[in-house]
């Protein structure tokens, strides 16, 4: 997925532009990681990738795309970009301390 999604609509709130624009992001993430794995593979990873423009992207983790969406929100701009591309991964063991 790599789509810039508009928060300014003449007759829709922000607010609910915000909440469509997550639903879209949580159906994209739940239909990806529902695909078939490739063999020897053990889950779907996200490289995520956010910012205000296309441009101005940088990486992210999975799990803090809407806290950014809320930053954008709160700052009332007008649309922000969003890259997410899945890829499949093996576990690795956590390094011993």
């Amino acid at each position: 997925m790599k789509k810039t999604f508009s928060l300014s609509h003449p007759k829709i709130k922000p607010a609910r532009k915000v909440e469509a624009a997550k639903g879209e992001i949580n159906k994209y993430l739940k239909r990806e990681r529902g695909k078939k794995l490739p063999e020897g593979f053990d889950f779907w990873g996200f490289n995520c990738q956010f910012g205000e423009t296309e441009e101005s992207k940088a990486a992210v983790h999975e799990s803090e795309i809407f806290a950014k969406i809320d930053a954008i929100e709160k700052e009332n701009k007008e649309s922000f970009y969003l890259e997410i591309l899945a890829d499949p991964r093996k576990r690795t063991k956590k390094p011993k301390a």
